[in-house]
């Protein structure tokens, strides 16, 4: 291998095809999803769906504030369906770049052709960045483009807060996937870290609505860091985004170094 950034280069010309299957994925959910907003919030549909819910099952869920245009654009896509979407490539790349590598074998040939072992963390990471990224400007092109049709009023500038939100939070669940993997060189249990970051957070937060007495539990969520302001609704949170994209980025410097120092020839 040679050129500049060997691995990040050849990551990305073998991944266009799932990038592609993920968008359309994603404009799937959006299409389906956004549209039906003027049907549903005119006559106060939502408000009598709401009603109809348990307290506990729309507070886990963000749904208390559905019944706007960006309530319902941010509860029904960037906190559900778009996490749930973002976070599965995210562990699915995470744990493959390292720790799924270094299984079948690629790492140490890669490695043997002189490619550094903390070149290869941060290229396989910035790979995994680059298209997570990619995934969540397209779904923000898509919001924008069905912000007036679907009369959802949201502030076109909040858009871009609310995709760094997501690809943040998702980042976050990929770089304990790098890390895991560079320790252990085990996809499962790069898969199961990943993995648990984002579920963890997730009931962390619903568990944290539930009770003032729990609240404390948002602390340690990720989720709740980027969308305890809804960031369609009030803007993102720019305490939230420096956390979780700080601590993503130190997770990633800690693969390379974990990588670096470790012996994966057995």
């Amino acid at each position: 291998m040679n050129g500049i950034l060997p691995v990040f280069r050849r990551s990305l010309r073998e991944s266009w095809r799932s990038l592609l299957g993920w968008s359309v994925g994603i404009a799937a959910v959006l299409f389906l999803y956004l549209p039906l907003y003027p049907s549903f919030g005119a006559g106060g549909q939502l408000e009598d769906i709401i009603a109809s819910m348990p307290k506990e099952l729309v507070q886990t869920l963000g749904y208390d504030q559905i019944a706007t245009g960006a309530g319902y654009a941010q509860s029904t896509f960037y906190g559900l369906m778009g996490f749930l979407l973002l976070t599965i490539a995210a562990v699915l790349w995470g744990s493959a770049a390292i720790a799924g590598a270094e299984e079948s074998g690629r790492l140490e040939l890669d490695l043997a052709h002189g490619i550094g072992r903390a070149q290869y963390a941060l290229e396989s990471a910035l790979s995994v960045l680059v298209r997570l990224l990619w995934l969540g400007a397209f779904a923000g092109v898509i919001v924008w483009g069905l912000n007036e049709p679907s009369e959802l009023g949201i502030d076109p500038p909040r858009i871009i807060g609310a995709s760094l939100a997501l690809v943040g939070v998702s980042y976050l669940s990929a770089a304990a996937g790098l890390l895991v993997g560079a320790l252990t060189g085990r996809t499962a249990y790069a898969t199961g870290a990943a993995a648990g970051i984002a579920v963890l957070g997730y009931v962390f937060q619903a568990v944290a609505k539930q009770s003032s007495d729990l609240e404390w539990l948002n602390a340690l969520s990720p989720y709740a860091w980027v969308y305890h302001q809804p960031p369609l609704l009030d803007g993102a949170d720019a305490g939230g985004l420096a956390l979780t994209w700080g601590i993503a980025l130190v997770l990633v410097l800690g693969a390379a170094v974990a990588l670096r120092r470790r012996d994966i020839t057995g």
